[in-house]
């Protein structure tokens, strides 16, 4: 099931958008030029639970932020991006370019915080967009909770194209999630799930 494109047209140019999936396109482009090295790069500048709170404030928002924008495979990567691209030019143009790079931001650090306190001892780095991601397609159900999105279906050999009612799409990209974990490289990296939940259920009023 993929996305194309949803029915809500934009009445602006959705830049701040445009610029998170730029970023995020160049830190993976950087990452895999780094081949068998990106693990390091993981460690480096994703989020470890047993060693954020070893860092100052400064050193703590620094890491929350460049683990905002690693991915750990093509599939975490393309799917966080193809969300962000459909469902985040509406969330801004609603918002505003300021208060949805805010929104965008702080939904993130919330997300990687709740994963940080569900499980403070662990080692492994958390990574991905995928907490802001969570925030942002909360923010459009709760903006749009009528919209549908135009949707590509391939079943076997035929494709199907057909509107779904975007609701769908927060349990479509949920499951997507989970297998992005599963196939996850080296296990040398995490997806916040409980992050994702604690982003989700808060109804932010903008």
């Amino acid at each position: 099931m993929i996305p194309l494109k949803d029915d809500i047209p934009s009445r602006r140019f959705p830049i701040v958008t445009i610029l998170i999936i730029l970023l995020n396109t160049l830190a993976w482009l950087y990452e895999v030029s780094l081949g068998p090295y990106m693990e390091n790069l993981i460690f480096a500048f994703g989020v470890t639970p047993v060693e954020l709170f070893q860092l100052g404030l400064g050193g703590q928002v620094t890491v929350m932020t460049t683990a905002m924008f690693l991915h750990g495979g093509w599939m975490h990567f393309l799917g966080n991006m193809l969300y962000l691209w459909i469902f985040g030019d509406n969330v801004e143009d609603r918002m505003g370019r300021v208060r949805f790079l805010l929104f965008y931001l702080i939904t993130g650090y919330i997300a990687t915080l709740a994963h940080v306190f569900s499980d403070p001892s662990s080692n492994i780095p958390l990574i991905g967009a995928s907490g802001a991601i969570a925030g942002v397609l909360g923010g459009y159900f709760i903006l749009y909770p009528h919209a549908r999105v135009l949707t590509l279906i391939p079943i076997f050999i035929f494709i199907q194209i057909i509107h779904i009612p975007a609701l769908y799409f927060l349990g479509f990209w949920f499951l997507l999630q989970i297998l992005n974990q599963t196939f996850s490289i080296h296990g040398a990296q995490s997806v916040a799930f409980l992050a994702i939940l604690a982003v989700l259920r808060p109804a932010p009023c903008w």
